[in-house]
């Protein structure tokens, strides 16, 4: 199975969340699946957190190497529709990619963001809940 998942699924699991035991259930082999721009998502979240000092540069350093670890593949998508995919849900970019890799792929989404999983319901994605 093939489930794409976004940015604060990853981050739930290196910085071990709550969820983190059921997200690696729901991962469990299965092919984990983003666009590229989850490398760049993910990487602005451990700054944010450096920034706001709820880590230290060792710490983010360390999250990045784990986040490396994780097998992704990696699929491009249609910059077009994911900016139209804003648009209709005025939404940020990032979360427009990630929602148009699962309708584009079409692929159930795992999220922890409850306004993704929203949209993503309504454009018939399939969710599975944490």
């Amino acid at each position: 199975m093939r489930i794409v998942v976004d940015a604060s699924t990853v981050i739930a699991v290196i910085i071990g969340e709550a969820e983190k035991t059921k997200l690696i259930e729901l991962t469990k082999d299965a092919t984990i699946v983003a666009p590229p721009s989850i490398d760049w998502e993910v990487g602005n979240a451990f700054t944010a957190m450096l920034k706001r000092s709820r880590i230290n540069l060792e710490q983010a350093l360390k999250a990045i190497e784990v986040y490396q670890e994780i097998s992704l593949e990696i699929v491009e998508i249609d910059l077009k529709e994911a900016i139209r995919l804003a648009g209709k849900h005025n939404v940020y970019a990032y979360d427009a990619y990630i929602l148009q890799c699962a309708i584009e792929h079409n692929l159930p989404l795992i999220s922890l963001d409850q306004d993704m999983i929203n949209i993503a319901k309504q454009e018939g994605v399939q969710v599975f809940e944490v």
